[in-house]
């Protein structure tokens, strides 16, 4: 019985270092850089419901991007603060601005893609690029960035948003989550098999949008006008991966663990319509860590530690050194320390959002 426990053990060790094999081929990649700058007009798009301090913050740094031509499709989603009366004042001053404001209606009630689809339809460009109204540009050359990547083949761009760093346990988590997310999202998406991007930093045509119905497949679902889209739109076209520095956008985390726990209990409910080879990889990947865990505790517990220390530390040595490409890539670099613990709590905490979403539906977007 023992023996057979230690092969298991082995085995999965193997599969881990599999998955890691295929993340590194992202990971180690450089970033794919364009030798022309693209000057097409790009119509940058934020879905505000009640950000009116974000926005006062925010508008004035997405207008000082160095790109050409674009203009700046604002967004009021039924907003019950000054969300409208900021985009106004803002508006006033400035003819790139334009603004969308949604008004409740019985049968897209609270639906953020129904608020997104009226200001697609609203904006005169082809080249969308999207971002959340607390989401700050990591440089005045993130339109530019992203709008490379564009090209007769290639209608979807994905980038990658981050969050600031600030003290404590909760922001070291959701950091950690949202590499690692990332690092999976771009690995299938360089493999050809693009599932997820995120409304922070996504790019896309109006054509693509068009061709593929909009959000209507999934209208009924309440989030996931990101990744459901990008899961659905990605098989008609070839996607581009923007990963440098200067293309990032950096959001505010959570700052309560009540008010993650909401948000991730969301994006499970929305994984959950992901296509079914999708869900198959994600989750043969979850299963395999926490059954690395839940092997290492068994096999120290019933051999001497010297025989498992060995195919144990090969595995950890194996998931840092991909690990930490990746976290330099993302610009994550004071978490690779934390690697082993960051990866226990976050299996368990997904763990219990999984059990919690069970009990409880998760709520509207805001």
């Amino acid at each position: 019985m023992f023996s057979t426990l230690l092969i298991a053990f082995i085995i999965v060790i193997a599969l881990n270092c599999l998955i890691y094999i295929f993340f590194a081929a992202y990971a180690f990649s450089k970033p794919q850089l364009s030798e022309e700058k693209s000057t097409f007009p790009v119509s940058v798009i934020v879905c505000s419901k009640n950000e009116s301090e974000n926005l006062k913050k925010n508008i004035p740094i997405w207008l000082e991007q160095t790109y050409p031509n674009f203009e700046l499709i604002l967004i009021n989603d039924a907003s019950i603060d000054e969300t409208l009366d900021v985009i106004e004042e803002f508006a006033a001053k400035d003819e790139r601005i334009k603004i969308v404001d949604v008004k409740n209606n019985e049968a897209f009630w609270a639906n953020k893609k129904y608020a997104l689809t009226l200001g697609i339809k609203k904006a005169k460009n082809n080249y969308l690029l999207f971002t959340d109204a607390d989401c700050q540009p990591a440089s005045n050359f993130w339109i530019q960035e992203m709008a490379n990547h564009f090209s007769t083949t290639k209608q979807l761009v994905l980038g990658y948003g981050a969050y600031a760093k600030r003290k404590g346990l909760l922001n070291k988590l959701i950091r950690f989550e949202t590499m690692v997310t990332a690092l999976q999202y771009f690995s299938f998406a360089k493999a050809g098999m693009a599932y997820m991007g995120v409304g922070r930093n996504l790019a896309y045509t109006a054509k693509l949008f068009y061709d593929n119905n909009g959000f209507m497949s999934h209208m009924y679902i309440r989030s996931g006008d990101d990744d459901l889209f990008v899961n659905e739109a990605a098989s008609q076209t070839k996607v581009a991966l923007c990963d440098t520095a200067e293309s990032f956008t950096i959001s505010e985390p959570k700052k309560t663990w009540k008010n993650y726990i909401n948000q991730k209990k969301r994006h499970i409910t929305t994984a959950s319509n992901y296509k079914t080879s999708h869900k198959l990889f994600l989750s043969f990947i979850y299963i395999i860590n926490c059954l690395f865990w839940i092997g290492t505790a068994l096999t120290f517990t019933f051999f001497e530690w010297e025989w498992v220390f060995g195919v144990v530390f090969f595995r950890l040595l194996f998931q840092f050194i991909v690990f930490g490409k990746a976290f330099k890539k993302f610009r994550e670099n004071g978490l690779i320390l934390l690697l082993p613990f960051l990866e226990i709590a976050l299996i368990c905490f997904q763990i219990t959002i999984f059990i919690s979403n069970i009990f409880s539906k998760p709520k509207h977007w805001k």
